[in-house]
């Protein structure tokens, strides 16, 4: 390559490593066990293992019904004339499906605490606890009122009211229930205002599925409830359950499905507040981390004016941080005496396969990542290309360390007939090198000229001076939606591929230094990362022959490995396999084009390029100022 496609190669490089830099989450003081969020203490508090210091976000605090959990068993809690609760001791129903352990509470007639049979906690993995309280996820932040869903309004005469506040009557006895697969349960909590006015909470669970149907009746509270209207809401986003607390915070946001999209609200800063309305139809809001979603679907015939998110992410020991978003559905209040809407509520992993199954556009909540805006770009090659191949290529293979790698070949074949033109091109440049520099020597006084007889040497070889670098930018898209999926698959959550390599979402760590590196902050060793670097090395020392892009060949696979270190071992693994496919092709191109020759075209292109067009209009151009001068 000249000058001038060099500069164009390494400015493309320096766009994608700034991209892969800001994309990335910031690394963690420290992502040993210690800083993890979840990381848990010896009391535990009803068999499930409680974090060591919970971090309350006052300024997430709920905006009606202020009033602490704690309450003490001698008083009622009462807000104004029209609505008060004795205290009471706390009912917890149980409700299990070969899916989910829900325990519901007459507290607010909430959902408390949700587990999932099929996921475990990042502590667990390759134990022996076989506590499932303690082994299993379990995605709602009780400890600090989160959850839901809750009703908040204001009374008529002035009073905040939250739901989740008060006691409600459940209507049933036992305790337990365990749903088979093809049945359904319906429970349903009632809170007495007085005489026949009430309001009521319904839940139907499936014995199959991660959603539930849910209603709300309010019957006889016309004219208690002002400003006609009210929100159905959930507090405090999700529980935060991996081990890497920045990572798992990156990915964590409240989401509004509005206008036919996804909006997503994100505090992407430390101690940033957000808050954000939507007026009109709402199709569902929904709170998420990266690999768990919590989503309130209104039914389409019930009336929604709005929707209101607020949220914050807040530093956590140890350098680790967290989020907490809450989310509101606005719904007009009639003044009826009798009123009931209707929503669906989904809590479970955010996996685009099972989503999509929900209907409702629920699969847009997985974020596969963009490129400087572009994710009408990026977005479709993962969802109808990646994903599809993902998929079938693990029907057919268990493990998925070797799907990646069988999906790796597969893409560097798809991508050969780019990488093989840009091999070819970056050959031919180098042929043509003597004849540029005897360009440069003949004309070293008039830059314009040589510019001029440059373009022309190109033409008459038939050599397109950024050949090398456009097949690069039209693989970009590909790359980042592969960036994307192996950031965001919940597939690749807890799955070992061979020896070291334990759980291709989290990085894999072959040693800590008793020191962090300078200026990038990192002291964990991630051995893919190494050997994706020393692959990267030798791939550039093949493909760069020109010694004015020496600095490349070192500097660029120190500065990616530095960047992998924290990236999780699937993706790692992914590039490695890639880079070591590209090695062996870049061996046969080179094997193969070894007598290539450079010749003349028989019909060179007449129709001017681009590039020379503008370089005729500087050269007529500078004609014009000096004939001015003269």
């Amino acid at each position: 390559m000249d000058k001038q496609s060099t500069l164009a190669f390494v400015l493309i490089a320096v766009i994608f490593l700034a991209w892969l830099y800001i994309s990335a989450p910031k690394q963690n003081e420290n992502t040993a066990t210690k800083n993890d969020t979840t990381q848990v203490s010896k009391n535990i508090e009803q068999g499930v293992q409680q974090p060591q210091k919970e971090i309350t976000p006052s300024s997430t605090a709920n905006q009606t019904g202020s009033q602490s959990n704690e309450t003490n068993p001698n008083d009622s809690l009462k807000y104004g004339k029209y609505f008060s609760s004795p205290v009471q001791p706390e009912k917890i129903i149980t409700v299990e499906n070969n899916l989910a352990k829900i325990e519901l509470s007459s507290k607010g007639g909430d959902i408390k605490k949700y587990f999932l049979k099929d996921f475990k906690n990042w502590y667990s993995i390759g134990g022996k606890d076989t506590n499932f309280y303690t082994s299993h996820v379990q995605l709602i932040n009780y400890s600090i009122g989160g959850g839901g869903p809750d009703l908040a309004f204001v009374s008529s005469d002035g009073k905040a009211i939250n739901t989740g506040n008060l006691f409600f009557n459940p209507s049933v006895e036992n305790s337990y229930f365990k749903i088979s697969p093809k049945d359904s349960l319906n429970i349903s909590f009632t809170y007495l205002v007085s005489g026949n006015r009430y309001i009521k909470k319904n839940y139907t669970f499936y014995g199959d599925k991660y959603n539930m149907k849910c209603s709300v009746e309010l019957v006889g509270m016309n004219n208690l409830i002002s400003n006609d209207d009210y929100d159905i809401m959930w507090r405090e986003g999700l529980r935060f359950v991996e081990e890497n607390s920045v990572d798992e915070a990156a990915y964590s946001s409240a989401n509004v499905f509005y206008g036919g999209e996804n909006v997503v609200v994100d505090a992407s800063k430390i101690n940033e507040k957000v808050q954000k309305e939507f007026n009109g139809r709402v199709d569902w809001i929904a709170v998420r981390d990266k690999y768990f979603a919590a989503i309130i679907a209104p039914n389409k015939s019930s009336d929604v004016d709005g929707a209101f998110v607020d949220g914050i992410k807040i530093p956590y020991q140890d350098g680790g941080e967290k989020a907490f978003y809450n989310v509101r559905l606005n719904i007009p209040f009639r003044n009826s005496a009798v009123e009931q809407k209707s929503f669906d509520l989904y809590i479970g992993p955010a996996d685009y396969d099972l989503l999509k199954t929900y209907g409702n556009h629920f699969e847009s909540i997985v974020d596969f990542g963009s490129f400087f805006g572009l994710k009408f770009l990026v977005r479709p090659i993962t969802e109808y290309v990646l994903l599809p191949l993902f998929d079938f290529l693990h029907g057919i293979i268990s493990n998925y360390g070797i799907v990646i790698i069988i999906f790796s070949l597969i893409i560097k074949l798809v991508l050969y007939p780019l990488t093989k033109s840009s091999f070819q091109s970056m050959k031919k440049m180098q042929l043509l090198q003597p004849k540029i520099a005897e360009l440069k020597e003949k004309y070293k006084e008039d830059p314009t000229r040589l510019n001029k007889e440059t373009m022309k040497l190109y033409s008459t070889y038939g050599i397109n001076p950024a050949g090398g670098c456009l097949p690069l930018v039209l693989q970009m898209p590909i790359f980042i939606a592969l960036w994307g999926l192996f950031k965001a698959a919940i597939q690749l959550r807890q799955q070992p591929f061979v020896f070291w390599i334990t759980d291709l979402s989290r990085p894999d760590t072959i040693f800590t230094l008793p020191f962090k590196i300078p200026f990038v902050g990192i002291d964990q060793i991630s051995g893919l990362a190494v050997l994706m670097g020393i692959a990267t090395f030798f791939q550039q020392k093949m493909t760069m022959k020109d010694p004015s892009q020496q600095a490349l060949v070192y500097l660029m696979p120190v500065m990616l490995t530095l960047m992998f270190m924290s990236f999780p071992s699937g993706l790692n693994l992914y590039y490695f396999m890639f880079n070591v496919f590209s090695i062996a092709q870049q061996y046969y191109i080179n094997h193969k084009h070894d007598g290539m020759v450079l010749e003349p075209v028989k019909n060179p292109k007449t129709k001017k390029g681009f590039m020379t067009r503008m370089l005729e209009a500087a050269e007529q151009n500078t004609k014009a100022q000096q004939k001015k001068r003269r």
